[in-house]
């Protein structure tokens, strides 16, 4: 008699099933309703097809779609295929590679037939109703295993020269799998997949923009064209997803800094910023705030060279990790006529920083160091370079040049969890001062790193020690460790915001490190009268001062708190009599420090307004002979249908508390 099979569900009853038997056969011996409900699989943990026999004893999860995370990357994945399928259908000769999941969607790289042109956004709406039609046709998605050989000679005799290329180069001994669309349409892939096209929402997916892309993204391989796609369970999840972009472009930090004058990019500093005043402005607001949090906690600012000597960043380990994110200077520029290399190999080379800790850290080593002078906390705004690639740039959220709120505390083993704890603080009441949720996550070790176990495993629980004695690691604070994704010399914690339209921004960041202070030869006099390592507490709250004005920018879609916006208020006339009156309100304005502009033009009230609310102005004091002669200004905000009329003396009042910075202590 066959042995029958132990399959363990989740709630820890036990069905046994005949040898054979798959994921599908157990949904539906438990009730037809689960039977259509389930799209996929957990065996052993790993996510398979319901199809896929069992091959022992398991335990088993039936995913449906209520498991959104697993629904999720099964539907985009499953959208990546009938678009490359789509693609075929429509132009034969395409050739297609490869074509993932994303965090948002999916997208399939191909390569148009000869007889046209690369594929453009025209194309789309026609690929899109041919998706729908193979979705609505529910063609089952079956899984097959093939031999490396038959792969190459399937792609081989169908021309897809791509795939016949990466199916050289899968390993002879590996389980190599197929998955068909039906009967007529198959692509190589891993799986798992749903049970059939007809599982996926029609209404529930849009094609959203082509681009180029490099076989393999080597630029001197062949040029394909990237099908980017939004995909989701269903049509009121692709809306929402829709209302947030159109949202996001609203808010985008671009668009709002050239309507309200921050700043500018251009080709001849790429990746460089120009502050305009009113951008500065609020640069010097947030420096000036940090300022006054970092006094208050005990830091000691300092400034330090931009170019140091490439032996310092080789010691510092930089040099071999990060050298071709750096900007490298030679010790001789050559003349321009001079024939022959740029660069002899024999020069001394300078970088200009990409990181301010080996700095800092000689200038913890200037003089002898006792243990009572610890901890030491060696602030700096300091100003970065990292040779970014091109297409990364991206406005002020990613550039070439950025000041970092950069500190770091040197500090005794015993030390390690206050100096922790007291930063997470910090780094509470900093967020909240802006109106940020956050989660905090635990990154630890990777896999290639330096340093012992040992020394790993007291660095990742000091790290918990100090959130969960500031109260940070609950669910409230979305508290997450993740395996894996610490630096290479130290585990970090990681702040997540959460802005105004849920999106999520990771910013600030505690490393604990034992590896730079060895490596740098810091050391300092224990009790015992012996030399000892500090150990290192990387930290920074904004992360840098351009990537959290650009956040800042699009949380508050440009209507920044008073006291941070570059112009608080403007003081605007009706008629040219009232011009005297207005320049008399400006200067009790400025006396009383708020940031005032005045405008006098020769222009209807209405134009005024419509000009200074675009412009994000927070407040607008309109001026005419009535309230010239009583006292008064009509005070509109920005946002709010209605003005109000008040005395002067109450507005100033008014707009000298909203201008007040947050107290820190």
């Amino acid at each position: 008699m066959t042995e029958l099979l132990k399959i363990s569900l989740p709630d820890g009853s036990v069905r046994e099933m005949e040898q054979g038997s798959t994921p599908a056969d157990v949904a539906a011996a438990i009730g037809p309703g689960l039977a259509k409900a389930a799209i996929a699989a957990k065996v052993d943990g790993e996510l398979v097809d319901l199809s896929r026999p069992f091959t022992g004893d398991a335990q088993l999860a039936l995913v449906t779609s209520r498991d959104e995370e697993e629904a999720l990357e099964l539907a985009r994945h499953d959208y990546a295929h009938v678009l490359a399928e789509a693609v075929q259908a429509l132009w034969p000769g395409t050739q297609i590679t490869f074509g993932p999941a994303t965090d948002d969607g999916f997208y399939y790289d191909v390569m148009a037939p000869s007889s046209r042109e690369p594929f453009s956004m025209d194309d789309l709406p026609a690929i899109e109703e041919k998706m729908r039609e193979i979705i609505k046709a529910d063609k089952p998605l079956r899984r097959e295993v093939w031999s490396r050989q038959q792969l190459i000679d399937k792609w081989q005799a169908e021309g897809e020269t791509f795939k016949a290329e990466w199916a050289a180069e899968l390993p002879e001994g590996e389980e190599l799998t197929v998955y068909w669309s039906g009967e007529d349409w198959l692509d190589m892939c891993r799986g798992p997949h749903l049970p059939s096209t007809g599982k996926l929402d029609p209404q529930a997916f849009k094609l959203m923009r082509v681009a180029g892309a490099y076989w393999r993204g080597d630029q001197k391989n062949a040029q394909l064209t990237r099908i980017y796609g939004t995909g989701w369970l269903n049509k009121k999840q692709l809306n929402a997803y829709l209302t947030r972009l159109e949202e996001a472009a609203k808010r985008d930090h671009r668009k709002l800094g050239r309507e309200m004058d921050l700043f500018h990019l251009q080709e001849e500093a790429h990746g460089s910023v120009f502050w305009h005043p009113h951008g500065y402005v609020i640069w010097r607001e947030l420096e000036a705030y940090m300022r006054r949090a970092i006094d208050d906690a005990g830091y000691n600012e300092v400034k330090t060279p931009q170019v140091m000597d490439a032996r310092q960043w080789e010691q510092s380990g930089h040099w071999g990790k990060y050298r071709e994110n750096m900007f490298v200077i030679p010790d001789e520029v050559p003349n321009v006529e001079d024939e022959g290399p740029i660069v002899s190999d024999d020069a001394d080379w300078m970088a200009l920083k990409p990181m301010n800790c080996p700095a800092h850290v000689l200038i913890f080593r200037q003089g002898i160091k006792s243990y009572r002078d610890l901890p030491l906390r060696i602030y700096e705004n300091g100003c970065c370079h990292r040779n970014e690639p091109h297409g990364a740039l991206h406005g002020l959220m990613r550039v070439r040049q950025f000041t970092q709120d950069d500190a770091h505390i040197f500090c005794r083993e015993d030390q390690i969890v206050d100096e922790v704890r007291a930063f997470c603080e910090l780094a509470d009441r900093v967020y909240k001062d802006f109106g940020f949720t956050y989660s905090i996550k635990l990154a630890l070790r990777p896999e290639k790193r330096f340093g012992s176990d040992a020394d790993w495993d007291k660095a990742e629980e000091e790290l918990r020690n100090a959130v969960r004695e500031a109260g940070l690691a609950t669910e409230e604070y979305g508290w997450e460790e993740l395996p894996g994704e610490g630096a290479f010399y130290a585990p970090k914690l990681e702040w997540h915001l959460t802005d105004a339209i849920g999106r999520t921004w990771q910013v600030g960041t505690i490393q604990s490190d034992r590896v730079l202070p060895e490596r740098l030869d810091a050391t300092y006099v224990g009790e015992d009268g012996g030399k000892h390592r500090p150990v290192m507490l990387h930290r920074a709250i904004f992360g840098s001062y351009e990537r959290f004005i650009g956040i800042l920018i699009e949380h508050f879609a440009g209507r920044l708190p008073v006291w941070l916006a570059p112009v608080q208020a403007v003081v605007a006339t009706i008629v040219s009599d009232a011009d005297g009156y207005a320049m008399e309100v400006v200067e009790k304005l400025k006396a009383a420090g708020i940031r005032v502009e005045s405008d006098l033009r020769n222009e209807k009230i209405n134009y005024k307004v419509r000009e200074h609310s675009h412009a994000k102005v927070p407040h607008l004091l309109v001026v005419g002979m009535r309230e010239a002669e009583e006292g008064t200004v009509a005070v509109r905000t920005l946002g709010q249908q209605h003005q109000k009329v008040m005395p002067l003396d109450e507005a100033i009042a008014m707009l000298k508390t909203e201008a007040s910075a947050p107290d820190l202590r």
